[in-house]
């Protein structure tokens, strides 16, 4: 047999195409021809496959060779299509039967002895290879992620001599089996420690109940990015279906999969990342921060520090839960679905407003500082909080709040109820909004006009809406009242708590 094909698969975000390796052998002197729009690490597998070969004792046809990766105008990087070529090529020599592998894809990079190294971005391939009910054969190192796919049977191999022997029939691979990992259960900030700020522990309730961005605003020290870290606490775990996603993410990523399984992601850039790091991009295309943050918590501490254009890159993401990103040659798509919390100074010394000290920027410094933030990305923001200075006598209380677990409860219990309806509230569509909310005359009258002297956009209205419908939810009613409505504008009111007032 001089042709032989092998099924394996290319890694485009997310996405895990299906690339047929066509090895054809013919007369002539002896050379490789790669074709398939290979880039640079796919070109250089010639000279590592060769070598495995002969190292590993088998055979390396000395005859004209033309490598098609198909199809053609499909992109292919990395060292994946190492372990598909060898086996292509040991087919189409006649050294393993074509019918070994039927139904069969395979995947892994090859040292120059023939062991098998990992690749990265297997959990999406292995999800594809389930899909299309065929099994997979993976480096060792790999096992464990393309067995989070669950329903798939995955034939792990150390070394090209162990994928031959099975392919042979004489040493049979066994399937690798892995139960789910347990949920990380590592004990993490817990609520209680934080003292006062009773309307910024609302706030962060609220914010987990119904899946809201969130920004903490006040002087240094007096505890926001202590209450952020408090969020992943009082969230409820990842389903199954969520922990699949965030580990995809993190499989493309090449970060480790199972550590902090059926946790919800935290993610913490420094105000200096760029709108690369934040959102994902580069010559190849990878995962950004809001990516990572997925089905998770995206905190930005010093968020006015961030750089305008950054901060002006999640306004789509925030909206749609995805980042596209276009590049010459490539376009990737990968999910944002996050929650933003993020805490300011209101000036830039932080005090202004602050009873402890005064402020000593001038006006058009504080201007400056604050139109950093742009309308358009505040308006994405459904809760706007005030975090002043304790008093010593708030702060030195040995009195503790509400626990994690206690508030918890709490967000699970309306979380529950947004299930009945579809979607978090902070996801509603318009119509499904508008139904859930069921404002009576006299509540909708009165709202407009609120609306009108706050000069709220069309979004913040929205928003407003959102909130309340949280707020209803936490406190057990079938929708909001006047009370809900005036705590939920109480949060919008970002002006009076940056001037000062």
């Amino acid at each position: 047999m001089t042709l032989a094909i092998i099924r394996t698969r290319a890694g485009l975000g997310l996405d895990a195409p299906e690339v047929l390796v066509e090895v054809h052998l013919a007369n002539g002197l002896p050379g490789i021809t790669l074709v398939g729009l290979p880039e640079a690490a796919v070109k250089e597998s010639r000279e590592r496959v060769r070598s495995a070969l002969v190292n590993a004792g088998f055979d390396f046809p000395l005859r004209r060779i033309t490598l098609n990766l198909a199809p053609a105008d499909l992109p292919k990087d990395g060292g994946r299509f190492d372990l598909p070529i060898a086996l292509g090529l040991l087919v189409a020599s006649g050294q393993v039967p074509a019918e070994a592998l039927e139904a069969t894809e395979c995947v892994g990079e090859l040292a120059l002895d023939g062991a098998l190294r990992p690749v990265t971005g297997v959990l999406p391939l292995a999800l594809a290879s389930r899909r299309a009910g065929r099994r997979l054969i993976v480096p060792v190192a790999n096992a464990d992620e393309a067995a989070l796919a669950g329903d798939l049977e995955v034939l792990p191999a150390a070394h090209l001599l162990e994928v031959v022997a099975h392919l042979l029939g004489q040493t049979p691979i066994p399937a690798h089996r892995l139960g789910r990992p347990a949920i990380s259960e590592a004990p993490g900030a817990d609520l209680c420690e934080v003292r006062g700020q009773h309307q910024a522990r609302r706030a962060l309730e609220v914010a987990a109940a119904g899946g809201h961005n969130l920004l903490f605003a006040g002087p240094p020290g007096t505890g926001k990015t202590m209450l952020a870290s408090r969020l992943p606490g009082i969230l409820p775990p990842l389903g199954e279906d969520e922990a699949l996603e965030v580990a995809a993410v993190r499989s493309v990523s090449g970060l480790p999969l199972t550590e902090q399984w059926g946790r919800r992601p935290f993610r913490a850039p420094h105000h200096t990342a760029s709108a690369v790091a934040l959102v994902g991009g580069g010559s190849r295309p990878r995962p950004g921060e809001i990516s990572l943050a997925h089905h998770g918590v995206l905190f930005l501490d010093e968020l006015p520090e961030f750089s305008r254009q950054v901060l002006e890159v999640m306004r789509e993401p925030m909206e749609s839960g995805w980042i596209h990103i276009a590049r010459a040659n490539h376009q990737r798509s990968y999910p944002a679905r996050f929650q933003l919390v993020a805490a300011m100074n209101p000036c830039p010394c932080g005090h202004l407003g602050d009873p402890r000290q005064v402020c000593q920027c001038t006006a058009a410094q504080i201007q400056r500082y604050q139109a950093r933030l742009s309308g358009p990305l505040l308006d994405r923001i459904d809760l706007q909080v005030e975090v002043p200075a304790l008093p010593p006598e708030q702060l030195t209380s040995r009195a503790a709040g509400e626990d994690s677990a206690t508030v918890r409860a709490r967000v699970l219990a309306a979380r529950e109820r947004q299930r009945a309806r579809g979607a978090l509230n902070a996801q509603l569509a318009g119509g499904d909004l508008e139904r859930a909310c069921a404002l009576d005359a006299g509540d909708r009258a009165w709202l407009a006009g609120v609306l009108e002297r706050l000069k709220l956009s069309a979004r913040a209205y929205h928003r407003v809406l959102r909130v309340a419908l949280t707020l209803a939810d936490l406190a057990g009613l079938p929708s909001p009242g006047r009370e809900q409505l005036i705590e939920a504008i109480g949060y919008r009111q970002l002006d009076r708590l940056l001037s000062g007032g």
